[in-house]
C-alpha cells in the first residue's frame, strides 16, 4: 500500500480542496467522514480535521472520537482546530468580530508547521466561534489581529490547529504550510505520481483478476476510457468492451469514438440499440424516469451480450473518486444519487465481481493517467458528456427528431468552439432543447419555433463551476449560425448560472 493522509471531514465546503491541495504536492490522501476511526497502520503518516459549518458549542455538532491525538501527526483545520480545542480543555466562544476574508499573520513564532511562512502573510478565514482560551500544555504559534490563537500546538506532540485554511488560494502561502505538515512533519515522500499510479494499478489489477474475463461497457468519455486502457494493459484480450449506441450521443460520435477505441487495441463489440431507447422514452417527461428507463435499457443491452462471453467473472467500471464521496457523506449516505452514475445494478444481476481501477483519483488526475498511457488527445480532451447523454439535454419528452434537431445545434457549437481555440478553456458545453416555442421572423414570414439554450462552464472536477465569459462576437456569431442552418429553431439563449446555486445539467 501507499503512504496516506487521512482528511476526516466535518462537512466544509473546502474538504475536497484540501484532498486536492495535498494530492498536486504528490501525496496520496483518502477523504472519510467525520466518524470513521482511522486505522493507523504504517501507511497512514498522518490525519487532517476538515472545517465544518457546525459550531462546536452546539449538542449535537459532529465530533467523532479523537483517540488518534499524540499517536500521529494531526492537523485540525478552523472547525477541525476548534474541536480539538473544545474536548482537550480550551474553551470555544462567539467571535466578538466577524472572522471572515483576508486577515494577516501579525505574530509568528519558529515552529515546524510555520517554517517558511512570513510575518504578515495573508490567510483566510472563515468561521463565526474562535478559539478564546487554548487547552492545557499547548502553545500559540500564531495570531492576527483579531485573532489571538490563529494557529496552536501541543506541547511535545505532532499535533497542531490552525484557525485559517492553507487550502484556498486567498491564504498565499497555505500550501508551504501544507508541504511542512505533510514532508518535514509526517515524513511523506511526494511519490505519488502519475506514473507510480500507472504501476501501482496495472500491478494490482493483474494480482486481483489474473487469468479471469473482464466485460466493461464503455461510453467514450475519459473515465471509462482511462478505466479501460489500464484494465487493458494489465490483461490484454481479457477485457473484453462493449459500447452501446444509445441514440442520445452527439452528432457522429459513434463513429468517430468506436475507430478510436480499435486504434487502440481494445477487444470491442459496438452495439446498435438506438430504437430500443427511444421505445423506452417515449412519453417520458420526468428526468428521473428518463434516467431510470435509460439505466434499465442499458442493463438489458449490455446483459445480452455479456452473456456472449463466457465465464466473465468480473465488471470493469470508470468510478471516480467524487462518486465515491458523493455516495458517504458526512450525514451518512447521500440521500439521492443520479441514476445514471456507472451502471448501477449490474453487478447484482450479472453476479460479477466490481473492478474500479480509478475509484482513487479526481477528475483531473484521471486525465493525467490517461497521458501518461498514451490515450489519445480526442478523448483524452473532450468535455465531460452526461450519462444519459442528450436525454437530459432535452426538456420534456424525447423523440427521434427532437434528438437529430440537438445533434445539429450541439455540432455547430462544439465546432465553432474548437475552430475559435476555446474548446480547451472551457470544461464543458452543450446545448439545451428548451420546451417552448417562440415568436420569430425570418425574411417576411412569421415563424414559432424551438428555443436553444447553450451552457459553457469552467471547472475542475463539476463539484462546483461557473460560467464562461464567451466573447460577444463568438456568441453572435453561433446564433446566427444555428438559426441559419438548423431548420425548427428561430431563438438562442446562454446560461449565465453558476453552480452552486445551479447544476451544470438541466436535469
Amino acid at each position: 500500500m501507499h503512504q496516506k493522509i487521512i482528511i476526516l471531514d466535518f462537512g466544509s465546503q473546502y474538504t475536497q480542496l484540501i484532498a486536492r491541495k495535498i494530492r498536486e504536492l504528490n501525496v496520496y490522501c483518502e477523504i472519510h467522514p467525520y466518524y470513521h476511526e482511522p486505522n493507523l497502520d504504517a501507511d497512514v503518516k498522518g490525519i487532517i480535521l476538515s472545517g465544518s459549518p457546525a459550531s462546536v458549542r452546539t449538542e449535537d455538532c459532529p465530533k467523532g472520537g479523537l483517540n488518534y491525538i499524540g499517536k500521529i501527526p494531526v492537523l485540525g483545520v478552523c472547525y477541525g482546530a476548534q474541536l480539538m480545542a473544545q474536548e482537550l480543555g480550551g474553551e470555544v466562544a462567539p467571535s466578538k468580530i466577524r472572522e471572515y476574508g483576508r486577515a494577516l499573520i501579525t505574530e509568528i513564532k519558529d515552529n515546524p508547521l510555520l517554517k517558511g511562512i512570513e510575518k504578515n502573510s495573508q490567510v483566510w478565514m472563515s468561521h463565526a466561534d474562535t478559539i478564546l482560551h487554548l487547552p492545557p500544555n499547548t502553545t500559540c504559534i500564531a495570531s492576527t489581529d483579531t485573532v489571538a490563537n490563529a494557529a496552536f500546538q501541543f506541547n511535545n506532540q505532532q499535533t497542531w490547529g490552525i484557525q485559517f485554511h492553507p487550502e484556498v488560494a486567498h491564504t498565499l502561502q497555505g500550501v508551504q504550510l501544507l508541504k511542512n505538515f505533510l514532508v518535514d512533519i509526517c515524513g511523506c515522500t511526494q511519490d505519488w505520481t502519475p506514473a507510480h499510479y500507472v504501476n501501482d494499478a496495472v500491478t494490482e489489477i493483474k494480482a486481483k483478476v489474473g487469468d479471469d474475463k473482464v466485460v466493461m461497457g464503455l461510453s467514450g468519455g475519459v473515465d471509462s476510457s482511462v478505466a479501460a486502457l489500464l484494465i487493458h494493459q494489465a490483461i490484454h484480450k481479457n477485457l473484453y468492451c462493449i459500447f452501446v449506441d444509445n441514440g442520445l450521443l452527439r452528432k457522429n460520435e459513434w463513429d468517430e469514438v468506436f475507430d478510436s477505441y480499435k486504434n487502440l487495441g481494445l477487444n470491442i463489440v459496438g452495439v446498435d440499440a438506438k430504437q430500443l431507447f427511444y421505445d423506452a422514452l417515449k412519453d417520458l417527461t420526468d428526468p428521473e424516469q428518463k434516467r431510470k428507463a435509460i439505466g434499465r435499457v442499458f442493463i438489458e443491452v449490455f446483459d445480452a451480450e455479456a452473456k456472449k462471453i463466457e465465464n466473465v467473472k468480473w465488471l470493469g467500471q470508470g468510478t471516480i473518486y467524487p462518486d465515491v464521496i458523493e455516495s458517504v457523506s458526512v450525514k451518512g449516505p447521500s440521500a439521492t444519487i443520479k441514476s445514471h452514475h456507472n451502471v448501477g445494478g449490474l453487478p447484482e444481476k450479472m453476479a460479477l465481481k466490481v473492478l474500479e481501477p480509478i475509484n482513487t483519483l479526481f477528475k483531473d488526475e484521471v486525465r493525467r493517467v490517461g497521458r501518461q498511457i498514451n490515450l489519445p488527445e480526442n478523448i483524452l480532451g473532450r468535455h465531460p458528456f452526461p450519462g444519459p447523454g442528450l436525454a437530459i439535454r432535452i426538456l420534456g419528452d424525447i423523440t427521434p427528431e427532437k434528438v437529430a434537431l440537438l445533434q445539429e445545434v450541439d455540432s455547430i457549437f462544439i465546432n465553432c468552439l474548437k475552430e475559435a481555440n476555446l474548446y480547451n478553456e472551457v470544461w464543458q458545453a452543450g446545448a439545451i432543447l428548451l420546451p417552448v416555442k417562440s415568436v420569430g421572423v425570418m425574411g417576411d414570414e412569421r415563424t414559432y419555433e424551438n428555443a436553444v439554450c447553450l451552457r459553457a462552464v469552467q471547472s475542475t472536477d463539476g463539484m462546483t463551476a461557473d460560467w464562461v465569459h464567451l466573447p460577444y462576437e463568438f456568441l453572435a456569431n453561433i446564433s446566427n449560425q444555428i438559426i441559419n442552418r438548423v431548420k425548427g429553431i428561430n431563438r438562442v439563449v446562454y446560461d449565465i448560472s453558476s453552480k452552486p446555486p445551479a447544476t451544470i445539467e438541466w436535469e
